[in-house]
């Protein structure tokens, strides 16, 4: 257990909060301009200026884009031509493929169904 001298005192510490509150403010304010001549730092994407590409800077990423979704698509492809079907999917679609081709017969003949 603490003894009481060790605890710090709340009313200090609130006092120290309200004397740092001002301080705080105006480091959090949102519409301080930076100088011009000063470096940035880091920012948020939302709040850097635009730089607008070039149109080979353009085309480039274009280019990549285009490039990683054929990879993806190949990949996928590639991957669904390996998956073992199970065994009960197969025989289901047989039955469903020689019912259809039974129906198509009928339909196609001339035969008379009541």
């Amino acid at each position: 257990m603490n003894t009481p001298e060790e605890r710090p005192n709340p009313d200090e510490a609130l006092a120290r909060a309200h004397a740092a509150r001002a301080e705080m403010a105006a480091a959090l304010t949102e519409d301080q301009e930076p100088e011009p001549d000063e470096p940035l730092g880091w920012q948020p994407i939302w709040k850097r200026p635009r730089k607008p590409k070039s149109k080979a800077a353009k085309k480039q990423e274009l280019g990549k884009q285009r490039r990683l979704q054929d990879a993806g698509k190949r990949r996928l492809a590639a991957a669904q031509s390996r998956r073992p079907r199970s065994r009960q999917n197969r025989l289901s679609n047989a039955a469903a493929r020689r019912d259809a081709r039974a129906l198509s017969r009928l339909r196609h003949s001339n035969a008379w169904l009541w």
